[in-house]
């Protein structure tokens, strides 16, 4: 953005008196839910000037219409002497362009940038109902989130006499005053008002975090609390309403998630971006690392025409039974379209049910795109495959195979030739897959479901009774298979916290050789030409067992991997191989289940800091020590990739103190 001579707060700058009548466009900039709306309504109810509110959304007698109507319309405003709000999102140059041109001499044109956080904005647009643009439910996370990418903040070049940014509810509350206290011969002063924040690629929050940001002109107190807030605590609602008021919670940036220490004294921990869509379950995030989930479509009831009815009640019978044999996972229910009649059955059905709801939800999106457009990881989905294990045909098969690329047919093939009715089959995705790096999915399982199609092969001809059965044992086969998965990243976490502290070579185990592994414990499931019979199902005991064990170690007992970084942490020369700096304080070391391109650890060496609850005041300095670290093995990174996106996080959890640097 350009520099002013001079920026003022949004407060500033009280209307004076012109001998004539001055006519103003506003033209509103903000993403869906940050309020242009709302800020129509409260200035028209409590000004003495006449406006006329244009928006797109209803501009076509009630319907959306175009651009050149809402034009129209504020020329036919504006010679009638009303002056006009234009709502619209407007986030970029080219949207603002031509109502930039409606400015006369008679006529002012002012920008208002409803600059608000990405959370804030998000849970308003999940929680409305009868929106003007329809825009409301699960995919307005995807909707906001892509469209700021896009975010252009306006500049007085533009041809705009005034421009107020408004990053808090405070702002646009001022901004409210202003203009409603506009009078028909009133004006406000020109330039440029509100504080200007540098676009890093460094998150605010973690600069927040190190104190290292100044504090903004408006900026709010440590105990100011009329944020609304994100789902990093229970403490905190779904996303499906306008999150409450909470000390403990935050939401100024997108990641950043808000805690108290022991004295009280309030610090800022980095999330997962996970948190803006799982807060609709009310779930709270615990860790960097995500819980196993697995994301699945409803089978057979698209193409395949399965009564819906009947469709509903297995899954919510299968989801039941598996989540109350199998601890620590997450089964996901997904679709495309909000108004799945599917999804609200399945919803009716398991709210009647004792099914926790941080285990089991349902999510409106796109399957191949679960991270990246909606913030959710699922590193495991399903994919409702046809009989020949081959891409094509429609919906999420042909979905899946796209968005995995080459790799995963060639993968697949290695598995299985075809799939029988009711039977799954579980298959690595290769790293070089774009699921693999961008969505983060390690397994694809193909499932077969019951055909009531008679223009698809292997129709059943309207027997339900087969056909539950059928049904029945293709989600049964799915969710053992993800058990399969997840057991088998259980064995790898116990097979490379032995070599770590055996002082194995930390760095030659990529994602390459971490899928091997898994490759060779995957379960398959169902005959097909290369596999000689059905293996044996996997039992959920060990699952439990293995739970059940832990629970009864000492509470102050790590996993074997916390307990291997620990070792490490403590006697580094003993570990050289593995570790890529050593300092009095810390040590960098690369993650052994990267979650990016470049994914280091950083790790404290202090005793009784096993995480970041055992953090006091007199530890600041050490948290800002491996906060520069990873500072400079981002730099690193980026100098050797420019197209590297970073982001840091902190363990919140029993896990050792330590620091993940991350670059997408």
């Amino acid at each position: 953005m350009e520099i002013d001579a001079k920026t003022e707060t949004p407060s500033e700058g009280k209307s004076t008196k012109t001998r004539s009548a001055a006519m103003v466009v506003v033209i509103l900039i903000g993403a869906p839910g940050s309020g242009k709306s709302t800020f129509c309504d409260h200035v028209m109810g409590a000004s003495c000037r006449t406006w006329v509110r244009v928006c797109q959304d209803t501009i076509g007698i009630g319907k959306a219409g175009t651009k050149a109507q809402c034009l129209a319309a504020a020329a036919n405003a504006l010679r009638d002497g009303k002056s006009v709000f234009i709502d619209r999102c407007n986030l970029e140059k080219e949207q603002r362009t031509d109502f930039v041109k409606l400015g006369r001499p008679e006529v002012e044109v002012h920008a208002v940038v409803l600059d608000l956080p990405a959370k804030l904005c998000i849970a308003r647009s999940v929680k409305r109902t009868g929106h003007e643009g329809n825009l409301q439910g699960g995919k307005a996370a995807a909707v906001v989130n892509r469209m700021l990418q896009k975010k252009e903040l306006p500049k007085l070049s533009e041809g705009f006499h005034r421009i107020t940014l408004c990053h808090y509810e405070s702002d646009v509350e001022a901004a409210v005053r202003s203009y409603s206290s506009l009078g028909p011969l009133d004006t406000l002063p020109s330039g440029f008002f509100g504080e200007k924040k540098l676009d890093n690629k460094v998150q605010v929050g973690i600069m927040k975090f190190l104190k290292k940001a100044e504090n903004p002109v408006n900026a709010r107190s440590d105990t100011d609390n009329s944020y609304p807030q994100s789902a990093v605590s229970n403490k905190c609602p779904t996303a499906n309403s306008y999150f409450k008021k909470d000390p403990e919670c935050d939401t100024s940036s997108p990641y950043i998630g808000r805690q108290k220490s022991n004295d009280n004294e309030m610090f800022d921990i980095v999330v997962e971006k996970a948190s803006d869509v799982m807060s609709r379950a009310g779930i709270k995030i615990t860790s960097v690392d995500d819980i196993p989930t697995l994301a699945f479509p409803s089978i057979s009831t698209a193409d395949f025409q399965f009564n819906l009815e009947k469709a509903s009640d297995i899954i919510v019978e299968k989801v039941e039974e598996f989540v109350n044999k199998v601890p620590n996972v997450r089964l996901v229910l997904v679709d495309l379209s909000k108004g799945s009649k599917i999804l609200s059955m399945v919803e009716a059905k398991v709210s009647k049910k004792n099914i926790d709801s941080k285990r089991f939800f349902t999510f409106v999106g796109n399957i191949t795109r679960l991270f990246s457009e909606g913030g959710l990881h699922c590193n495991v989905i399903a994919n409702a495959a046809n009989w020949r294990l081959k891409p094509g045909g429609g919906g999420v098969n042909a979905a899946v195979f796209s968005e995995a690329g080459p790799s995963l047919e060639v993968a697949t093939r290695e598995k299985a030739a075809n799939l029988h009715p009711g039977k799954a089959v579980v298959v690595p995705l290769p790293a070089s897959s774009p699921l693999f790096s961008r969505e983060g999915v390690t397994h694809v399982i193909h499932v077969l479901g019951p055909n009531m199609n008679p223009q698809r092969p292997d129709c059943l001809n309207n027997d339900y009774q087969k056909g539950c059965e059928v049904l029945c044992s293709a989600y049964s086969s799915l969710f053992e298979g993800f058990a399969s998965v997840v057991r088998s990243q259980d064995a790898k976490h116990s097979e490379n916290s032995k070599i770590l502290e055996l002082g194995g070579d930390h760095r030659n185990f990529s994602a390459d050789s971490d899928l091997k592994v898994k490759r060779g414990n995957a379960y398959e499931y169902g005959k097909n030409k290369k596999s000689k019979g059905t293996q044996e199902e996997p039992q959920f005991s060990s699952l439990i067992g293995k739970e059940r064990n832990e629970n009864a170690e000492n509470k102050k007992s790590w996993g074997s991997w916390a307990q291997a970084l620990y070792n490490i942490s403590m006697n580094p020369e003993k570990h050289r191989n593995s570790v890529l700096e050593i300092s009095d304080n810390a040590i960098v070391l690369n993650d052994l289940y990267p979650k990016a391109r470049r994914h280091v650890l950083v790790v404290a060496r202090y005793q009784h800091l096993d995480w970041l609850g055992d953090v006091q005041k007199e530890h600041l300095p050490l948290l800002k020590g491996m906060h520069t670290v990873g500072l400079k093995w981002a730099e690193k990174f980026m100098s050797e990739d420019s197209s590297l996106v970073f982001r840091i996080g902190y363990h919140s959890v029993h896990h050792h103190c330590s620091c993940h640097t991350f670059k997408y």
